[in-house]
C-alpha cells in the first residue's frame, strides 16, 4: 500500500517551527564515537503499519541481526513525520537512532536543520560509491544542496495504467507516447452523456487523484528553480506549455465543471471502487502498486501499463518518469551513530535486503543491483516501473528547506487556471515565483 502522495508538503509554518528549534539537541557534524562492534541496542522508527509491511520490516531486521549479532534493533512502526520531527528536535534517551519517512519532500528541511546526521563520512568509510549504487534520480531526492542526510529505502514512480479492452473497442492499438497522442486517445475513449459520462478517457483535473502538476511536470522536465536557486516557473517556457496543454484537455473533455461533477462520483483512490477499477475512466496516472490493487478489486478487463507520455518536442525522452520514495537517516542526537549506520547501510545497499523488501511491499527497488536482481519478482507490469527508475532522463523533484511548498503554490495557480478563474497565466506565474522565493527566504 503506497504512503507517498504526489503533493504532500511540509507546510511553511511547520518548517519554520522545525528550524527555529532545530538547534536543540542537534549538531552540524556526526557524533560517531561509539564502537559498532560492541553489544548495543538501537531504536528504529518507521511509518509502515499494514501487517504485510511490518512483517517485511521484521524480516529484514532479523536478517540484519543475524549478520550483526551484537547490534539489537528495537523497531517501532506507524510513526508519522510530526512525531519524528518532535523526537529529532528533543533528542534524549527516548529518541530514535534511525528514522525513515515517506515524505522525501522533507529532505531539505531535515538536512538544513541538521536534525539528521551527514552521511558522507559513513559512506566514505564504508566505500559506498553512490553512482555505482543508486540511480541518479534516487540520489537527487535524498540530498539538499550537496548535503546528504538521507538514503533511499525503496522508491515510487508513476506510469500510465489503461483499460486494454476499452482501447481495443476504440480501435487504439498501443499506449500513447506523446501528449498529442494521449490527447487524441483521451477524446476517443470518452463517451459523454447528457449529465456526465458513461466512460471518461482520462480525468485531467488536478484534483483527479494523481493527475497533479508534480506528475505532469516530471514528463515535461520542468525547471522549478534556476542555477541561483530562484523560482523559475515564469521563465521556463515548458511550464506555460504544460499549463496550457492540460487546460486544453480539460476543455476538450467537457469542461472543468462537468469533469468536477463526474469526479465526485469516484470511489476511494486506494479502494476497490477506484474509477479505473469500475470502468469510469479508461486511463489514469498511478504508481506501481495499482496493478496489485486492481487484481484484488477483481477487475473485469485486461490492465495495461506503460510509461507516461511526454511532450511532442521531447519525444526522444519517452520512457522517463519521476521518482520519490521513502528516505532513511540517522538522528544527529544519537550516541550510537556507527551502529545506526550499519543498519542504514544494510537496509539501503544490501541487494537481498532491498529486493526482498521491494517484493514484499510492491515498491520499486532503490539500488542499481536490486533493479537487475534475478530474485526480483518477475511481473511484466512491474517491469515498466523498474525501467522508468533506470531511465537516464528520469528525474526527482528539487529539495527546498520548506518541503514542497513551492509545488503547492504552483498547484494553486493550476487550480485557478483550469477552472477559468485565472486568465492571465504569465502574471500568475510571475507572482507565484515571487511568493516561492519569499517563502524560502523565511526559513533560510
Amino acid at each position: 500500500m503506497p504512503r507517498i502522495q504526489p503533493v504532500k508538503a511540509l507546510g511553511a509554518a511547520a518548517v519554520i517551527a522545525l528550524l527555529a528549534t532545530a538547534c536543540t539537541g542537534t549538531s552540524s557534524g556526526p557524533k560517531a564515537n561509539d564502537d559498532a562492534a560492541k553489544d548495543t541496542t538501537i531504536t528504529f522508527w518507521y511509518g509502515w503499519s499494514a501487517p504485510s509491511e511490518v512483517a517485511a520490516i521484521d524480516a529484514n531486521i532479523k536478517a540484519f541481526e543475524a549478520a550483526h549479532p551484537n547490534i539489537h534493533v528495537k523497531a517501532v512502526g506507524n510513526i508519522n513525520d510530526d512525531k519524528i520531527k518532535q523526537a529529532l528536535r528533543a533528542g534524549g534517551p527516548n529518541a530514535p537512532d534511525v528514522v525513515s519517512s515517506f515524505s522525501s519532500a522533507n529532505v531539505g528541511a531535515f538536512c538544513k536543520s541538521n536534525v539528521l546526521a551527514d552521511l558522507e563520512p559513513f559512506l566514505d568509510k564504508s566505500g559506498v560509491d553512490l553512482d555505482k549504487t543508486f540511480p541518479k534520480a534516487v540520489q537527487g531526492y535524498t540530498q539538499y544542496q550537496g548535503k546528504r542526510c538521507t538514503l533511499p529505502l525503496l522508491a515510487d514512480t508513476y506510469g500510465l495504467h489503461y483499460n486494454k479492452d476499452a482501447f481495443k473497442a476504440a480501435g487504439i492499438t498501443s499506449p500513447p507516447k506523446t501528449f498529442s497522442e494521449f490527447e487524441a486517445d483521451a477524446k476517443k475513449l470518452t463517451k459523454p452523456t447528457a449529465d456526465g459520462y458513461s466512460q471518461l478517457g482520462f480525468m485531467p483535473n488536478y484534483h483527479g487523484y494523481t493527475s497533479t502538476l508534480l506528475l505532469y511536470g516530471y514528463q515535461w522536465g520542468l525547471k522549478y528553480f534556476d542555477e541561483q536557486g530562484k523560482a523559475n516557473a515564469s521563465r521556463d517556457p515548458k511550464v506555460t506549455q504544460l499549463f496550457t496543454t492540460q487546460k486544453r484537455l480539460v476543455d476538450e473533455l467537457g469542461g472543468y465543471a462537468k469533469l468536477e461533477k463526474y469526479r465526485t462520483t469516484f470511489g476511494d483512490q486506494y479502494g476497490a471502487k477506484n474509477p479505473l477499477h469500475t470502468g469510469q475512466v479508461a486511463m489514469t496516472i498511478d504508481g506501481e502498486w495499482r496493478a496489485g490493487m486492481a487484481k484484488e478489486a477483481g477487475i473485469k478487463f485486461e490492465l495495461g501499463v506503460a510509461p507516461l507520455p511526454v511532450p511532442d518536442d521531447q519525444a526522444a525522452s519517452y520512457g522517463r518518469g519521476g521518482l520519490s520514495g521513502t528516505i532513511i537517516g540517522i538522528a544527529s542526537t544519537s550516541e550510537k551513530q556507527n551502529a545506526a549506520w550499519e543498519l542504514v547501510k544494510f537496509m539501503t545497499t544490501d541487494t537481498d535486503a532491498v529486493v526482498s523488501f521491494a517484493n514484499a511491499i510492491h515498491n520499486v527497488p532503490s539500488t542499481l543491483e536490486a533493479l537487475k536482481s534475478p530474485k526480483l519478482t518477475k511481473d511484466p507490469l512491474m517491469a515498466v516501473f523498474t525501467e522508468i527508475a533506470q531511465n537516464k532522463d528520469s528525474i526527482s523533484p528539487p529539495s527546498t528547506p520548506n518541503g514542497d511548498a513551492y509545488m503547492l503554490t504552483l498547484q494553486d495557480v493550476g487550480y485557478r487556471y483550469e477552472s477559468g478563474r485565472l486568465t492571465d497565466l504569465p502574471a500568475a506565474l510571475k507572482k507565484a515565483d515571487e511568493q516561492i522565493d519569499k517563502d524560502i527566504a523565511q526559513v533560510k
